[in-house]
């Protein structure tokens, strides 16, 4: 048994003083404000974060992708190719990278939404699924827990005539039909896999069903109206939006992620909130890729859920994520205070890890695992700031996380340099 006295932590919603935590088999069974007696750990101690949206690999983008204009489109060519240049060896490596920057940012739980599946050209691996082995194994490495999100990814896109086929790098992507990449991915752990759905314009709208049969019981995330070329396709080929096509198919439901849901009509909002699919909004990526600003709070006022990702990595911060998506919407309606702290917080933590299918993670309460991150309140950012959840979402920063715990096992001790030494070495490796 571990015994912890944490200076400040936030429990039920709020910051208490002192407070006991006692970890036996990676799980709280004490936790008690007030007290007097444990190992004492400074700072502000929220739950572990949960990154619900990521594609690792597009880590190595960074700052290589800012130096012309263009769109979503010519970016994603850009994607391309470093997709082309990877191999399980090589993905291993950067991944494990990826994700050790994620956790020493107090990110505990990552979805990871993997859809580079094959050798150039499309021809499987030895073992089928030895991309997807090595996003767990790299998790493994990192101390971080995973929801690998394998995606179905079938089509090129809408094409006049029906559904364009897979071309270039998409080749690796896909597994030729959907009855394929069920079969394919019936060999992964279930205790550490879901499913996903690129988006609507990579699977055609016959096979959807079959991808939703297959993650039966299981997180379904799907890539939603991210960008408007995408509705207008839609409409033009099947004469309803995407929001509807997945409804259609089934696809949506308490298990479902839309991740973006950016240009959404008001029937999509109302199905999305009926449905209590979560919507997964990664606000620093949509606005590094110029998506637009997603509806989050006629989201949540129609059911939905709130979650975070940081989806492309052009920068990873959950706290910047959250606090991003109370400042767009200021921006839009030129107002104040659409989402409180405690609320981001929530999408942050609890809500998080459930739409992830880890529903005993991101609260400090006894029975839920022990994943714990400090917060130095000494910074530059968080000094003078207070101890509440206004200063954790509008404050604090990835730079300010001090200490995180994972299933009651230190994984990070604020060792940043180390951190930015294996990206620096896995990202010249596949440059």
């Amino acid at each position: 048994m571990t015994s912890l006295l944490l200076e400040h932590a936030l429990v039920d919603g709020v910051v208490s003083d002192d407070v006991l935590v006692e970890i036996e088999d990676g799980r709280l069974s004490v936790v008690r404000p007030g007290a007097d007696s444990g190992t004492r750990v400074p700072g502000l101690t929220v739950p572990g974060l949960a990154n619900c949206h990521s594609h690792a690999f597009h880590r190595a983008l960074r700052g290589h992708t800012q130096a012309e204009r263009g769109s979503f489109w010519t970016w994603r060519d850009q994607m391309y190719g470093v997709a082309d240049r990877l191999d399980p060896d090589s993905y291993k490596v950067l991944a494990t990278a990826v994700f050790k920057e994620m956790v020493a940012t107090g990110i505990t739980s990552v979805g990871e939404f993997h859809y580079l599946h094959h050798q150039p050209g499309g021809r499987p691996y030895d073992d089928p699924n030895a991309m997807g082995h090595a996003l767990l194994a790299a998790a493994d490495e990192a101390g971080i827990r995973i929801r690998l999100l394998d995606a179905c990814y079938l089509s090129a896109g809408f094409g006049d005539g029906g559904m364009l086929p897979p071309e270039g790098v998409q080749l690796r992507y896909s597994d030729g039909d959907a009855e394929a990449w069920a079969e394919r991915v019936a060999e992964l752990p279930v205790d550490r896999t879901g499913v996903a759905l690129h988006s609507v314009r990579a699977v055609p709208r016959e096979q959807l069903p079959t991808v939703v049969s297959a993650g039966a019981g299981r997180p379904l995330h799907v890539h939603l109206s991210e960008q408007v070329l995408e509705n207008e396709a839609c409409l033009a080929a099947h004469g309803i939006t995407p929001t509807r096509l997945l409804a259609e198919a089934g696809a949506l439901g308490p298990m479902t992620s839309a991740v973006h849901a950016t240009h959404l009509t008001d029937g999509d909002t109302g199905l999305l909130g009926r449905s209590r699919s979560f919507a997964c909004f990664c606000p620093t990526t949509e606005r590094d890729l110029a998506d637009g600003i997603g509806p989050s709070v006629a989201l949540a006022r129609a059911g939905s859920r709130l979650t975070l990702g940081s989806d492309s990595h052009a920068v990873i911060d959950l706290f910047e994520e959250m606090r991003a998506v109370e400042m767009h919407e200021r921006l839009v309606t030129m107002q104040r205070g659409h989402w409180s702290a405690a609320e981001l917080l929530t999408a942050a933590t609890a809500d998080g890890h459930a739409s992830l299918g880890f529903d005993d993670v991101g609260r400090i309460a006894v029975g839920q695992r022990a994943d714990l991150v400090t917060l130095d309140l000494e910074s530059p950012r968080t000094a003078g700031a207070g101890t509440s959840c206004e200063s954790v979402v509008f404050a604090a920063a990835s730079p300010d996380v001090r200490r995180v715990v994972v299933d009651g096992r230190l994984v990070y001790d604020g060792d940043a340099g180390a951190v930015g030494r294996a990206l620096a070495e896995a990202i010249e490796a596949v440059s």
